[in-house]
């Protein structure tokens, strides 16, 4: 009988964090259990598969990516035999929902995600050898694109390697600006810029602020820099021009729910540093930028030009 994946070391292989043994790890496969998900999934599994998944079914591998000829696929998982895991062969998000769903060619299964969410898969591909046949492992994306990357399970495995082995930093830039760019606004945010007045095109604007924000540092983030300043300056402005803020605790509150932190548009940070925020606030109290007025806070109009004018500097 042939032996699969002599030689190969498989300590350290998996990332056994608390999120991997959650959705991805399930127990080890009996037979019944291979035999149910083979005719479940319409197609034999590889030998190599069930050999790998027989030691650990399912997981995050350490070594994550897979080479391409001018650049590289990156994995968050590979699918386990089984049910109860989300990201199982026949889990939640496994690959029956995806092909089920005919999101994806149909031809064969799915068997790792990628950082996507859905957008692109790793499939076995039993277009040349039949569902009862050796499996080639291709690369498949949201357009139906098939791009060849190993013979069979075990050479896919085998060429997998650190993320290290890539500076992802110009690709993480490049989303980034398309982000700032394009990204749908919140319904706060959009709602705020429809109603303000002091500064044409004020979506525009905070698009080309964000952008220059992305130059400078590689991501959108706000920390306690000229240019987030600026924004925690027009943030400000735009929400106190159109609601009543009460005092510096009720704006730290509210803070997140104002700009770049809301949960139903693209153009966000998906965190923030509150204590940028609070220092910020803290000086523009202190400077009179900011000050009391009939039970709420108002930016001073002489700080509103000053505001004007920096726009005119950096943009």
């Amino acid at each position: 009988m042939k032996q699969y994946f002599e030689d190969f070391d498989f300590t350290d292989f998996w990332d056994d964090d608390e999120y991997a043994l959650e959705n991805y790890v399930e127990d080890h496969p009996s037979g019944e259990l291979i035999a149910s998900v083979e005719q479940e999934l319409g197609c034999k599994l590889p030998a190599s598969y069930i050999a790998l998944m027989k030691l650990h079914n399912g997981g995050m591998p350490v070594n994550n990516c897979f080479p391409m000829e001018d650049s590289y696929i990156q994995i968050c998982g590979i699918y386990g035999i089984g049910r109860t895991k989300i990201y199982s062969l026949c889990g939640e998000l496994g690959s029956t929902f995806f092909t089920g769903e005919g999101m994806y060619p149909d031809i064969g299964c799915c068997i790792c995600d990628t950082p996507s969410a859905g957008h692109d898969m790793i499939m076995l591909d039993y277009t040349k050898c039949g569902r009862q046949g050796e499996p080639e492992v291709v690369h498949v994306d949201d357009s139906d694109r098939i791009t060849f990357l190993a013979k069979d399970f075990e050479t896919f495995i085998r060429g997998l390697v650190n993320e290290s082995n890539y500076d992802t930093s110009a690709d993480e830039k490049i989303i980034a600006l398309h982000t700032v760019e394009h990204g749908r606004f919140s319904t706060v945010l959009a709602k705020l810029c429809d109603n303000f007045t002091h500064i044409p095109e004020i979506g525009t604007v905070i698009r080309k602020i964000a952008k220059e924000v992305v130059m400078q540092k590689g991501h959108f983030s706000l920390h306690a820099d000229d240019l987030s300043h600026l924004m925690y300056d027009i943030q400000f402005w735009l929400y106190a021009d159109y609601k009543t803020v009460r005092n510096k605790k009720h704006y730290l509150e509210i803070y997140p729910e104002i700009m770049t932190l809301t949960h139903d548009g693209e153009f966000t940070m998906n965190g923030y540093a509150p204590g940028f925020v609070a220092d910020w606030m803290e000086e523009r109290l202190k400077s009179g930028a900011i000050k009391p007025g009939l039970f709420k806070l108002k930016m001073a109009e002489a700080f509103k030009q000053s505001i004007r004018d920096k726009l005119k500097e950096c943009l």
